[in-house]
Parts: C-alpha cells; sequence; structure tokens
C-alpha cells in the first residue's frame, strides 16, 4: 500500500539521527549554528553569483560522508520540494534577457543565470537542513534553538508538531486501512469520500489533542518540555566549528575560481 510505504518513509529519518558517526556525536548547538551561518552565507551571494557557489558543495559532502547519510534520501527529499522553487525561478529567463556572455555562440542571458543561481541556492540550503535533522535528530534541534532564546512556545509547538505527526499518521493508516477493506475495486476512492474521511479524521485529531492535554496537565506540564540528554561542548565541537567558520568566511569573501587562475598565472 502506497501510504504505509510513505508512513514508515516518515519514520526513515529519526532512524539515521540515532547513528553513531562523528558528525551525529558532535554538540546539537554547534551544528545548529554552523548550518544556520551557512545558509546564510549561501542566500547572500548576489543573483549572478554561480562558480562561488561550488565550493559549498564541499558542507554537504562531509556531511554524507562523515554522517553516512544515504544519497538517494537527499536527493529523494530535495526533489520532492525543487517543484515549487522551479515556478518562482521560471519566470527570470523570460523577464531578464539581457545577454551576459556568449557560449560557443549560443547567447546566456542573465535571467538563465539567475535561474540557475536559484536552484544551486535552493539545493544547497535544503540539503544542509534535511542533512542537519538526519545527524541530530528534532529533539537536540528544539534543545538547541531552547539554548539560544528562541521562544518557548515555538520551540514546543515544533516538538508536539514533529511527536503527534506519526500519530496522526496512524490514524489516517487505520482509516485508508479500514475503507479499502469496506470497498470493492475502485469504489470509495471519489472526492465525496475522501471530504469524508478528512472531516472524520479532523474530527478525531481534536478530540486526541484534547485528551492528550488534560492528560499532560494531570502529570505537571506548565509549559515547558525538559530535555533529559544535555551533553557538554568539547575539544572535538570547538575544533569542528572553527574550521568549518573559516571555510565560511574564506569561501564568502574570497572569489575561488580568481584565486586559483591569479596563482596559475604567476
Amino acid at each position: 500500500m502506497r501510504f504505509d510505504e510513505e508512513f514508515f518513509n516518515l519514520g526513515y529519518i529519526d532512524k539515521l539521527a540515532y547513528q553513531n558517526t562523528f558528525i551525529h556525536r558532535l554538540d546539537a548547538r554547534i551544528k545548529v549554528l554552523i548550518s544556520v551561518l551557512f545558509v546564510i552565507s549561501v542566500v547572500s551571494f548576489p543573483k549572478y553569483e554561480i562558480l562561488r557557489l561550488m565550493p559549498y558543495f564541499l558542507f554537504p559532502v562531509i556531511f554524507i560522508a562523515l554522517g553516512d547519510i544515504p544519497v538517494g534520501f537527499l536527493a529523494k527529499r530535495v526533489l520532492i520540494v525543487s517543484g515549487f522553487i522551479f515556478f518562482i525561478a521560471l519566470f527570470n529567463p523570460i523577464i531578464d534577457r539581457k545577454v551576459a556572455f556568449y557560449f560557443f555562440n549560443i547567447p546566456v542571458s542573465y535571467g538563465l543565470i539567475s535561474f540557475f543561481s536559484i536552484f544551486i541556492k535552493f539545493f544547497l540550503t535544503i540539503s544542509i537542513l534535511i542533512l542537519l535533522v538526519a545527524t541530530t535528530s528534532f529533539s537536540g534541534i528544539c534543545y538547541a534553538l531552547r539554548y539560544f532564546r528562541v521562544p518557548e512556545i515555538f520551540v514546543n509547538q515544533l516538538l508536539f508538531l514533529y511527536r503527534y505527526i506519526f500519530v496522526l499518521f496512524e490514524e489516517t493508516m487505520r482509516m485508508v486501512r479500514a475503507k479499502e477493506l469496506r470497498s470493492f475495486g475502485n469504489k470509495g476512492g471519489d472526492i465525496k469520500s475522501f471530504i469524508k474521511l478528512t472531516g472524520n479524521l479532523l474530527i478525531k485529531s481534536i478530540e486526541r489533542a484534547e485528551r492528550i492535554y488534560y492528560a499532560m496537565l494531570s502529570r505537571g506540564f506548565v509549559g515547558s518540555m525538559p530535555y533529559l540528554r544535555k551533553k557538554r561542548i568539547d575539544i572535538y565541537d570547538i575544533s569542528f566549528f572553527a574550521i568549518s567558520f573559516v571555510f565560511l568566511v574564506f569561501f564568502r569573501f574570497t572569489n575561488i575560481s580568481t584565486a586559483i587562475e591569479n596563482f596559475i598565472k604567476r
């Protein structure tokens, strides 16, 4: 069943997050901070920069290699959401037709350059965020956000969303199975049946949310979610942050292609 497959794929990222590799053992706060700096550095480039973005592919490669993350897992997740950015960047070559240079007598417009620049930035930022979750765990990321003084209510909402989305999927899977056992062929696959299933799922979700909330109150919930797995920042975390920060600053403020060209000419 297709829905069952998607449900188990949803939990696969949790399985990856609890491996025992060098990247997984790094402190969550260090990885979150480096990821934020990476995203800021990538998106800060002008829209016509492409070659200067190439060195940033080193970071996803390091996370994949040292974190033992399957390349296919990352490629599939990026491909799923790439359709949204495609329609955003699609109009750049149409609107901006000014010729930037000729490639084998083929005119390349500034709009086409900005089109690829948007796609590269999208791939880099989404990849590093997916790899962050796949090597840190969602609870670890929320702990890091809380440490950086992100509002408590926002962090709690993220924790609840991630925790109970699995409960919601389980309830949906039971409803889908019940519908298929009571239907023959394609019966019950129309929009009317879909609306009924969605309405029932909404009602059940609200009722379960109320029961969960009252259960939490009875156990002393006062708006704060404790995090038990605390880790001290050690020399490996500091070294990783220092090396990553130096490389990010170097890539951002140094034109690698020009530096290599000048070095060769000497």
